[in-house]
């Protein structure tokens, strides 16, 4: 008796189901009868009860009780169900992709359901009997519906195209949904990227950041002022609540202290961006990198001469700075087991390969040659002044000239040397690399690199904290502290290869980060 209680106290709110069932009263009882727990039936996942009861929500093992009344789920024929639900780029072709490559893994059959405008399912099918064993439920709306949902108890899986927001994060961790910020809880997916794009008969190829920021904030408002025709700029964004529009807000024109214009034409989904943008010669659009369809992207510059144009490798290394990573995000909630299988399949070099053939850019980590960064190397010396001698361009090609680059790059939140997001599951995901021996006898280098804002002596000592702060980070995210196959070690150049100009908010949050070579 007393051990089922204290089990049952402590699990409350730790646990639940992923999907929440029919409200119906249920009665849970201990095996010699003695311990009763009544109350709403919240949830099941074919392993544990969650129950609201009069002592608050509590989950209990159901190996442990009989349950009694209309809301008791079939032990025998339970389906597991996952209910995703958030950014419409993602739940149209990505998570499907990998959905399917789950049930292929696992030798089960994959069927598709549409149930209305917005909601379809996919039913994971027993070969063997055509029964279901799981439903996984999306509903395609935008990032902000996606995290009411799941502060409505009406999702398991947040799908978003931005970081989670202070008040979402705030409201979750009120709701007992832990610290949505935790590696456990947000998931970088795969890669995306803000992609302005305009008809392919435009003759526009290149666009300067800030002129892009003006555009969308309406204070250039005809093609002529950008060198082309006599006509009014049509300006098309994704939906006013999905997270790519609100990255444009957020990362595009806060930085430049503008606010967007209300003259902007709004598309539910990134294909229809595409095709209206591409349909129209006075148009311009910011759409998904993996969505730009018949539509021509712009080349990104700045002032100071650097061109940077989205591709896959740029997305991936971060070297492209209207990046979007795509997120899972979940709470701190017990979830059935195929679907925790399923997340951990999302993180696998198989589903890696999915990714990759849906058209969208993965994690898995390359290694990129010096001969292959000339460019880079050549903006290094362009733009050395009189504080990064020669001597020093010599020693860093020196150093990093037997190496290869990894894709795997590492930025931080401004003013700060805390990895932001994406860099935070890049640490996780380099710490799994380390452990299952794929950099087992090699060296790799965490190398810092800064703005150019300041002395160049105390940007270098700031890339080496921020190199060092990477390193440390990855040797704790070890499961396995010992790391004898593998030496790490910390260089830093400082200023001394920029990747954009620094000028600009975003120009300087590109230059500062820290790169990993091996050899």
């Amino acid at each position: 008796m007393s051990w089922f209680r204290a089990a049952a106290i402590a699990a409350l709110i730790l646990f639940s189901h992923c999907r929440p069932l029919l409200a119906q009263d249920v009665t849970l009882t201990s095996p010699d009868g003695a311990v009763e727990i009544s109350g709403t039936l919240l949830g099941f996942d074919g392993e544990f009860y969650r129950v609201d009861t009069k002592f608050g929500e509590l989950t209990v093992d159901g190996s442990g009780v009989s349950c009694d009344g209309p809301g008791c789920p079939s032990l025998t024929d339970y389906v597991a169900e996952l209910s995703l639900s958030g950014s419409s780029t993602m739940a149209e072709v990505l998570l499907p992709a990998l959905v399917e490559g789950f049930a292929l893994r696992n030798g089960w059959r994959a069927s598709r359901e549409t149930l209305d405008g917005t909601h379809f399912r996919y039913g994971l099918l027993r070969p063997e009997s055509g029964k279901p064993m799981a439903y996984f439920t999306f509903r395609v709306s935008t990032t902000d519906e996606g995290f009411a949902d799941l502060l409505a108890n009406e999702a398991d899986v947040v799908m978003a195209m931005r970081e989670i927001r202070k008040e979402e994060r705030r409201r979750a961790f009120e709701a007992g949904m832990g610290d949505m910020t935790d590696g456990n809880r947000s998931r970088v997916l795969a890669l995306d990227a803000m992609v302005p794009v305009v008809a392919p008969g435009n003759p526009l190829r290149r666009i300067s950041t800030p002129e892009l920021a003006r555009i969308f904030a309406g204070e250039i408002a005809n093609w002529s002022e950008l060198g082309g025709p006599d006509a009014p700029i049509d300006l098309h964004l994704p939906a006013a609540g999905s997270g790519l529009a609100q990255a444009v807000e957020d990362r595009l024109l806060r930085p430049a202290k503008l606010a967007l214009t209300e003259q902007v034409q709004r598309h539910a989904r990134s294909s229809d961006l595409a095709r209206a943008v591409s349909a129209d010669p006075f148009a311009i659009g910011i759409a998904s990198f993996s969505e730009t369809g018949a539509a021509r992207a712009l080349t990104l510059t700045g002032s100071c001469g650097f061109s940077l144009a989205a591709s896959r490798r740029t997305i991936k290394t971060e070297d492209y700075p209207l990046t979007a990573p795509m997120f899972l995000y979940l709470p701190a909630r017990r979830l059935p087991k195929v679907a925790r299988e399923f997340l951990l399949y999302v993180q696998s070099p198989a589903a890696q390969i999915v990714i990759r053939r849906a058209g969208f850019v993965d994690q898995a980590p390359e290694r990129i040659g010096v001969n292959v960064q000339g460019d880079r190397l050549a903006n290094a010396i362009a733009t050395a002044g009189e504080e990064i001698p020669l001597d020093e361009l010599q020693r860093m090609i020196g150093t990093l000239g037997p190496l290869a680059r990894l894709s795997t790059s590492f930025r931080f939140e401004t003013g700060s040397t805390r990895p932001d997001a994406q860099s935070r599951a890049n640490i996780a995901q380099l710490a799994r690399a380390i452990e299952i021996g794929t950099y087992d006898s090699s060296t790799l280098l965490f190398v810092g690199f800064s703005d150019g804002q300041g002395p160049a002596a105390g940007n270098k000592r700031i890339a080496t904290r921020r190199a060092e702060a990477v390193r440390d980070a990855v040797r704790q995210a070890l499961q396995t502290p010992d790391e004898p196959r593998v030496d790490m070690a910390v260089e830093a150049f400082g200023e001394a290869l920029p990747m954009a100009c620094d000028d600009s908010d975003w120009g300087r949050q590109v230059n500062r980060r820290v790169e990993v070579w091996v050899r």
